[in-house]
C-alpha cells in the first residue's frame, strides 16, 4: 500500500504518495512550472534546471530543481521567490547562451522571465540545449540507444557514438517530438525517412493506400518486439 504524506504548496496543504516527483505533483494541482527537460515518462534528469522551487524541510530551506525532488512528509514548497525568479533568469542566460540558434520556444521562455540580453559568451550556431531528452527516450522508452551524450565541458554534445550514423537507429523519430526546443529535423521524401542531425536515412513502408507508414528498420523491429510479421506494419514501397 502506497505510503501518503501531507505537504504544502505556497500555504495549501496536499497529500501525495511519498517519493512523488515534486513537479508532477504541482502541475496535477494547476500550478505552472517551467521546464525543458522533464517528461513524467522519462526518469528526471534536473538538466535545465528551469523548474526551481524553494523547500522547506524542518528549518532548513534551499533551492533546488522540482523535477527530481521526491515528495516528503511535512515539507513546504514555495514557487516564484525573489530567489527563485533571479536563478531562472540565470539559467534562462545559460540555455540562450548555450543554445543562441535554438527555436522559439526556449526565446518566448526568456521573454516571459524578463531575459533581456545574454551576458555569456554564445556558443557559435548551436541550437541543442543538451537535455537529454532524445537519448532518454531513445533509451528507456524505444530501447534501441542510439543516441549518447559525449564530450566534457564545452565540448559536450549529444548525438551517434563517433558521429557516424547509427545501425541501431531505426528513424522512429521519437526523439524528434521529445525535443522541447524543436532542433531535431525530419523530413520524408522519396520513399525515405531522413534525420540530417544523425546522419541516417532510411526506406519507408507504406500503407494499402500508398501512405508511408514507418520505416523497414521500425517495422523490423516492431515484429521482434510483438511477434507479428512485418508486413503488419506496412509494404515496401515498388
Amino acid at each position: 500500500m502506497a505510503n501518503i504524506v501531507k505537504y504544502t504548496i505556497e500555504g495549501e496543504e496536499y497529500e501525495a504518495e511519498q517519493g512523488a516527483s515534486l513537479l508532477g505533483e504541482l502541475r496535477k494541482h494547476g500550478y505552472e512550472v517551467p521546464s525543458l527537460c522533464y517528461h513524467e515518462s522519462l526518469t528526471a534528469y534536473g538538466a535545465c534546471r528551469l523548474c526551481l522551487v524553494e523547500v522547506r524541510k524542518g528549518k532548513r530551506q534551499k533551492l533546488t530543481t522540482s523535477c527530481n525532488y521526491p515528495v516528503q512528509e511535512g515539507i513546504a514548497v514555495f514557487l516564484d521567490t525573489d530567489r527563485v525568479e533571479r536563478n531562472r533568469r540565470m539559467v534562462l542566460e545559460l540555455l540562450l547562451a548555450q543554445a543562441p540558434k535554438a527555436p522559439k520556444h526556449l526565446q518566448e521562455l526568456a521573454e516571459k522571465y524578463g531575459v533581456k540580453q545574454v551576458r555569456f559568451e554564445k556558443n557559435g550556431d548551436e541550437d541543442c540545449i543538451l537535455c537529454g531528452l532524445c537519448s532518454r527516450t531513445c533509451r528507456e522508452l524505444v530501447a534501441v540507444n542510439a543516441l549518447t551524450f559525449s564530450g566534457r565541458g564545452d565540448q559536450k554534445h549529444i548525438g551517434t557514438p563517433y558521429h557516424e550514423a547509427s545501425d541501431s537507429c531505426i528513424l522512429c523519430g521519437a526523439c524528434v517530438y521529445a525535443c522541447p526546443v524543436g532542433c531535431i529535423d525530419l523530413s520524408e521524401s522519396g520513399g525515405k525517412r531522413r534525420i540530417k542531425r544523425w546522419g541516417r536515412e532510411l526506406p519507408m513502408l507504406v500503407d494499402s493506400m500508398g501512405m508511408p507508414t514507418m520505416t523497414t528498420a521500425q517495422a523490423e523491429y516492431m515484429a521482434r518486439r510483438t511477434g507479428l510479421p512485418v508486413t503488419t506494419f506496412g509494404a515496401e514501397k515498388k
